[in-house]
């Protein structure tokens, strides 16, 4: 049986997502709970199964039996990706402040002092950067796209987005109304912060498994990413639209001005090249409108980006579908 615990809310929440972390979980837990407890302060814990088909959410049941700190455990009906899980959990999260950590031990539990340190100056978000990055290229390369592009989303300079560790005031968090209609992302939550701070973290090579982001997945998030620019995206087109016109423009001025021309000899070459620039730039325009409109439909046609199969919560224990 669970023990008791006490009804003040906590001054932390920690997060975890977990997608087939069998072996890997009570480990984690193992170590955070250690150093958390280290800290003295007061925390919960929210960990959520992202549709894993292997034993993780067993493992995170027993986990949850054995540590009064773990609040509440979800396990959703599929695989969903790492912020539809996040999302999940914040839904259960009471504390002050909003922890976010892998639980795949890449990331050392034990670096969340140096950011709880950090973020107890009065930071409204604390990121984690990873220095010395134990990833492939492959990994690496999407990764510096996906920095670039919430960089310009965000206006916020941090140089890892993608590092998940990182402490957000709950308020700021709180302040989106996150749910299975409007999941959580980063670049909405560090564009509307006032004040960032960034620390270095220790990244290890994954031990067990392989990561659940594939090329396809990284290409997904970079294009949310990317339509999430909203109105900046648009103005980002008109700008290199009208760029290439002005040189365009300078062209035409230049034959005529050096042999009378409005244009010079023209040859299929040149045709050629004008005719694909100009459909690539349709294509990607369109595709960008398409991502837009299939965004509005699924808005409007309620489809949730994750559900939930099986909730349990310390205080009441009962089973949420």
């Amino acid at each position: 049986m669970c023990e008791s615990v006490s009804n003040e809310l906590p001054e932390f929440s920690i997060v975890i997502s977990c997608y087939f972390e069998e072996k890997s979980i009570e480990e984690f837990h193992s170590r955070l709970k250690a150093t958390m407890e280290k800290t003295g302060r007061l925390y919960e814990i929210i960990i959520v199964n992202d549709g894993s088909t292997d034993g993780t959410w067993d493992k995170i049941k027993s986990i949850f039996e054995k540590d009064e700190k773990v609040h509440a455990i979800i396990n959703l009906f599929k695989n969903s990706g790492q912020q539809s899980a996040v999302t999940a959990g914040l839904a259960e999260a009471r504390g002050k402040a909003i922890v976010l950590i892998d639980s795949d031990l890449q990331l050392a539990p034990e670096d969340l002092p140096l950011l709880i340190e950090k973020y107890d100056e009065g930071y409204d978000v604390v990121s984690g950067y990873r220095a010395n990055r134990q990833d492939s290229i492959w990994r690496k390369i999407p990764s510096k796209i996906a920095n670039w592009i919430m960089r310009k989303s965000s206006g916020m300079p941090l140089s890892d987005f993608g590092c998940t560790y990182k402490i957000y005031r709950a308020e700021l968090v709180r302040a989106f109304e996150y749910g299975p209609f409007n999941i959580f992302r980063t670049p909405d939550v560090i564009s509307r912060a006032g004040s960032i701070a960034e620390v270095p973290v220790q990244h290890f090579p994954r031990p067990y498994g392989k990561s659940g982001y594939t090329f396809w997945k990284l290409w997904q998030y970079n294009m949310d990413n990317l339509v999430r620019l909203s109105p900046r995206l648009f103005q980002w087109l008109a700008v290199i639209c009208l760029f290439f016109g002005f040189l365009f423009f300078l062209r035409i001025l230049a034959g005529f001005f050096t042999d009378f021309k409005i244009m010079n000899e023209i040859t299929p070459g040149l045709i050629l090249n004008a005719v694909v620039f100009s459909l690539l730039i349709i294509v990607g325009v369109l595709s960008i409108i398409g991502e837009f409109a299939m965004r509005s439909f699924l808005a409007l046609y309620r489809v949730p980006a994750f559900v939930v199969r099986e909730k349990i919560v310390r205080s009441d224990r009962e089973e949420k579908a």
